[in-house]
């Protein structure tokens, strides 16, 4: 069972009072109810010769490191728009560059087997 515990009065390093702690007193208990995720831990497990434990917690970590550096650069780029530093380009624009890059490099690729 994972423990809570609060230390919203004890300061941190810098005089601010800290949120919530979360000590994990014992392992975690992981129940999956996707019979095909479980098949990929047991070949994982069966391939590695790593615990499932073991492998769980490695993508999990991989996981929150992932999403941490998605939501900075989705902030980062939320930030300029709105200081104004970048300039959004509306959708019908962002395609017709697409199309007009697409259809180049079809004519590109065509003359070049003509040679």
């Amino acid at each position: 069972m994972a423990g809570i515990r609060f230390d919203r009065d004890v300061p941190d390093s810098f005089g601010v009072a800290r949120g919530q702690v979360f000590q994990y007193l014992e392992g975690m208990d992981v129940r999956l109810n996707n019979p095909d995720i479980q098949a990929k831990i047991d070949q994982w497990v069966a391939e590695t010769g790593r615990g499932p434990d073991e492998l769980i917690e490695d993508a999990m970590a991989g996981y929150f490191e992932e999403l941490s550096r998605t939501q900075e650069m989705l902030n980062s780029r939320y930030d300029d728009l709105n200081s104004g530093r970048v300039n959004p380009i509306p959708g019908d624009e962002v395609i017709a560059r697409l199309c007009e890059k697409s259809e180049a490099r079809r004519s590109q690729s065509g003359s070049s087997h003509a040679k």
